[in-house]
């Protein structure tokens, strides 16, 4: 599991085993981020483990698309079956508002990047990996569910990914809607495709935590993103805590 800014993730019924700060995980430099708490959770419960990162590294604060995929390479690397990844988004859709909770079906890679460049995509076939079931629908389909359940107007749509740190203009995002987006933010992108690159099935919850420009009516701000993710917090608990069950549960 993974952190999106202002998120906090818990997992209930688990046992915290231990907690490690990520410049003791990665070998590159961590950048301080407001809303993001660079540390990695270990639960476990029996036999079972989840790693949950409770911060995630973006292109815009400099670090490079092997860096940001660094999270999910980790997770695949030590078995991993499953990336869940939660994101703190805008909405290009006037219809779904802040504290809607959007299932990412797909995506559009607008960063200019890929985390599969240069020799590290070649260490691990397919060199060129399909992109088609980027996220999985059976995953997608329990979390509307279960989002409903607890409590979200939940949707599913197609995730945008930005460059940043700037917000979008509102020419932009009238380009976005035209090629189809739900939701645009500036992150995750890079980790899904160097997820499905080791084969987890993957799964993005993106909180509405905004309107993006040109449908609010007021300037936008990181504040509104992190009040958002606090106002959200019992919900994603419960959520993430009914999808933790769905995939720790082996089935006939």
């Amino acid at each position: 599991m993974v952190a999106g800014s202002g998120i906090t993730l818990s997992a209930p019924g688990w046992e915290m085993a231990a907690e490690v700060a990520y410049p003791e995980i990665f070998p590159f430099e961590i950048r301080t981020l407001t809303g993001h708490t660079p540390t990695l959770t270990l639960w476990r419960r029996g036999d079972q483990g989840i790693l949950a990162f409770n911060g995630r590294f973006h292109l815009y604060q400099g670090y490079t698309a092997f860096e940001v995929a660094a999270i999910p390479r980790l997770a695949g690397l030590l078995g991993a079956p499953a990336y869940v990844a939660t994101n703190a988004a805008g909405s290009i859709d006037p219809t779904i508002r802040p504290g809607d909770l959007v299932a990412v079906s797909d995506h559009i890679n607008l960063q200019a990047t890929n985390a599969l460049l240069g020799e590290w995509g070649r260490w691990r076939l397919p060199v060129f990996p399909d992109m088609t079931h980027a996220y999985d629908p059976e995953l997608q389909t329990l979390a509307v569910a279960h989002a409903g359940r607890v409590g979200f107007a939940a949707h599913t749509g197609v995730y945008c990914g930005l460059l940043g740190p700037s917000y979008e203009t509102p020419a932009e995002i009238r380009m976005l809607r035209t090629l189809g987006g739900t939701v645009v933010g500036m992150s995750t992108v890079q980790e899904v495709i160097a997820a499905r690159h080791l084969d987890m099935k993957v799964l993005v919850l993106s909180l509405v935590t905004n309107l993006a420009a040109g449908i609010a009516d007021h300037p936008l701000n990181h504040e509104e993103v992190m009040q958002a993710g606090e106002a959200a917090r019992g919900k994603l608990a419960a959520l993430l805590a009914a999808l933790l069950e769905e995939l720790s549960c082996p089935r006939a």
